[in-house]
């Protein structure tokens, strides 16, 4: 069945050799095998690929959620800052606050940000980890 497969997200682009430099440039990903019309980025435990796709920036959910130790949140968020990455607010229910575009719940802590597509990323502490 499906479930022992791997899987791996797949983001619509409008323009790939911007999506590129963004993904590449920008977040610092380095690119894996070159796909038919897209490109595999790597990650510690998978990848996910980027396509041309008229559709692009059409799914206004989280496409991507990067997991990352709580030790480290604090860094890789400035680190996206730093790469000119501005962060999204939105209401949720809760006790959940923000500061400075990061959400914390006082057990986790969040960012969302968007690709020049407008595809939605994110960055959260591992669930596994807490937020460290």
């Amino acid at each position: 069945m499906l479930a022992d497969h791997a899987a791996i997200p797949v983001l619509a682009v409008t323009d790939l050799d911007r999506a590129r430099e963004f993904y590449e440039g920008t977040l610092g990903f380095t690119s894996g095998p070159d796909v038919p019309d897209g490109v595999i980025y790597t990650t510690s435990n998978g990848g996910f690929l980027v396509y041309p796709s008229a559709y692009a920036g059409t799914n206004k959910a989280t496409g991507i959620s990067f997991q990352v130790s709580g030790d480290a949140f604090d860094s890789e968020v400035a680190a996206l800052r730093s790469a000119g990455i501005e962060f999204q607010t939105f209401d949720l229910p809760g006790d959940a606050t923000w500061t400075d575009g990061v959400l914390s719940d006082g057990t986790m802590k969040a960012a969302w940000f968007t690709d020049p597509d407008g595809n939605v990323l994110n960055v959260e502490t591992d669930p596994r980890n807490g937020m460290g």
